[in-house]
């Protein structure tokens, strides 16, 4: 993690006041679960305040479960992406086929508003952090790295939230792609095995990228919505063909070493 994104106290030097910095820099998805703080010296340094003041802070926003310290050492950002969905919601989210459609039908209009306010909204330094992201997606795809290339497909789509500079929209979009990360909705294996489905979505990706980066708001909101689109019937004809297969081999197993009529009449045997 950069060093370089905590800025000095310029006034009362409190707790009170690092605690509202550390907060403002989760709040806006700058400071991300897993990051680790720098240490105690480092961080007091940055903050211009003494080590007990620090410390102070800390211990608050452990408190507010915030941040965890970890055995071994070390202070982090505490997991709070994907609270927006309570576990037992979760659970049953993952167990219900609706919930499917309906998150799909809900993704397809946030990431819409989210690619419309980033075309609005991106910086600068926001359009090259895309940039790079586009790369490492094309990389992943040249290199047909599924792993890679789901991950970065994750990173896009949060990126894009990010860029929008909404925070309940960042949030709750994070929460969302927690869902995504965790496979409970789709089973990508199955949608890359569709005739031209990894390229189709590469150009979906590229579309909302041009439509961003180029501040075209209506153009990278209809191009958020229509991957949306793609993934929801890919899902259902992957699931499809994936039903078909399935019969497919439970009749082979059933059938396996009976005998059937050969076409010169004699019998032959299933193999």
């Amino acid at each position: 993690m950069s060093s370089d994104i905590f800025f000095r106290i310029e006034h009362s030097r409190t707790a009170d006041e690092v605690v509202q910095q550390i907060e403002g820099l989760i709040l806006e998805g700058v400071l991300r679960a897993g990051n680790r703080l720098p240490g105690e010296r480092e961080l007091a340094r940055q903050f211009d305040v003494s080590r007990p003041i620090l410390r102070a802070a800390l211990k608050e926003l452990e408190t507010r479960e915030l941040l965890t310290t970890r055995h071994g050492g070390g202070t982090y950002v505490a997991d709070v992406i994907g609270q927006v969905f309570s576990k037992p919601i979760m659970r049953l989210i993952a167990t219900h086929r609706k919930a499917i459609a309906d998150y799909l039908e809900y993704r397809r209009e946030i990431e819409g508003i989210a690619a419309q306010y980033a075309a609005l909204r991106a910086t600068g330094d926001d359009r090259e952090m895309l940039s790079r992201i586009m790369e490492r997606m094309e990389i992943a795809h040249q290199n047909q790295d599924d792993e890679e290339e789901t991950a970065v497909d994750i990173e896009f789509h949060n990126t894009i939230g990010e860029c929008a500079h909404n925070i309940i929209l960042l949030h709750t979009l994070r929460s969302c792609y927690r869902l995504l990360a965790d496979g409970v909705f789709l089973n990508r294996a199955l949608i890359y095995g569709l005739p031209g489905a990894r390229d189709e979505m590469l150009a979906q990706h590229k579309a909302i990228y041009a439509a961003v980066v180029g501040a075209k708001p209506d153009e990278a909101r209809e191009a958020a919505r229509a991957h949306i689109t793609y993934i929801e019937q890919a899902m259902q004809e992957a699931n499809r063909t994936d039903d078909w297969q399935r019969i497919s081999r439970l009749r082979l197993q059933q059938r396996s070493g009976l005998d059937f009529p050969a076409r010169n009449g004699k019998t032959s045997q299933a193999r």
